[in-house]
């Protein structure tokens, strides 16, 4: 079957936000983020704490994280809650941990 016209423009696009999503994910902060949200929604200034980070930091991440689409955040009063956008994206976490979880196990056997 034949992929209409607009297939390719479609297929780009999601490639495209892919790199997006892939480049926000690459940096362990915001990996340790996105896991801390995947337990619960954070208030901003609990999840600086938590990561020991600054305040202009964690906002630094959280842009990145909030343009990649893989995180909203929400302001009651003066305090600001996030939380993921989308479930999936904690699957996509895990899966990703798991991969590298395996990773390491099968390095190491092959050390014994």
């Amino acid at each position: 079957m034949t992929q209409p016209r607009n297939g390719k423009k479609v297929d780009r696009q999601i490639f495209e936000m892919q790199s997006q999503i892939c480049r926000a994910f690459a940096n362990a902060t915001r990996l340790e983020i996105l896991h801390l949200l995947g337990q619960r929604e954070w208030a901003a200034s609990d999840l600086q704490a938590k990561l020991g980070i600054t305040k202009a930091n964690l906002s630094q991440h959280l842009t990145i994280l909030r343009t990649a689409g893989v995180v909203v955040t929400r302001r009651v009063g003066n305090r600001v809650f996030c939380a993921l956008a989308i479930s999936e994206v904690k699957q996509a976490c895990q899966l990703i941990h798991d991969v590298l979880l395996r990773q390491i196990r099968e390095t190491r056997k092959l050390a014994s």
